[in-house]
């Protein structure tokens, strides 16, 4: 299964309101793309829901297959594992990455055991994930290999044309003493061979990391 996010950028929302014994349970499902941005929703579903008894939270951020993919959750003081970890398996669950969920739980004054509690924060996050789907707000992420082709200024224009012209993801060029152009692609392998064709084999790829870019799933 591919890994999903909201369409539309760092910031894309969705919001939803569940109802379980009177307590009221609003998850507020948001893309980030840094542990700092995620933090940053977490203080303001704070301020704004300041009457809430607890803001619980979990975040993904990172491809499921990067090594340093960045998981954490806070069960913001309901009992140890009934809120932001059932949160967090909510989002690996259904693959959404890069993505934040905050709880605000307003009490309703019926105790719900470590069961409801699991299954309500649980079914807040699910809820939000598939009003995403619903509305067709859900974008699929891609990990793509980097690569820089240093090129000649004179011939970096053509160069740059043909690839485009042959499928080739171009993200940008750098003019300094060499004119260096930015690709992604699956198999350098394929890449190799296009680079040679266009370049009479004077062109050598050199790898450059990795990326997330959106992709329709």
């Amino acid at each position: 299964m591919p890994d999903l996010t909201l369409r539309g950028g760092v910031g894309a929302r969705i919001d939803t309101e569940i109802e379980i014994k009177r307590s009221r349970f609003l998850c507020r499902l948001v893309r980030v793309e840094s542990e700092a941005e995620a933090r940053a929703v977490v203080d303001a579903a704070r301020r704004e829901e300041w009457n809430a008894r607890h803001h619980c939270s979990a975040f993904v951020i990172g491809a499921a297959s990067a090594p340093d993919q960045l998981r954490r959750s806070n069960d913001d003081g309901e009992p140890s594992g009934t809120a932001g970890r059932p949160m967090l398996e909510a989002l690996s669950g259904r693959e959404f990455i890069d993505s934040v969920a905050v709880v605000s739980r307003y009490f309703g004054g019926v105790l719900l055991g470590a069961g409801g509690l699991v299954r309500a924060y649980s079914d807040s996050v699910l809820s939000a994930v598939d009003v995403a789907h619903a509305r067709g707000d859900v974008i699929a992420r891609e990990r793509r290999a980097l690569y820089t082709l240093a090129l000649p200024h004179a011939d970096a224009g053509r160069i740059e044309a043909e690839l485009r012209h042959r499928g080739v993801n171009i993200l940008g060029t750098a003019y300094g003493s060499r004119a260096v152009i930015t690709l992604s692609g699956h198999r350098r392998s394929e890449l190799n061979e296009l680079v040679a064709a266009v370049t009479a084999g004077g062109g050598v790829l050199e790898a450059a990391g990795h990326e997330l870019i959106d992709v329709e799933p």
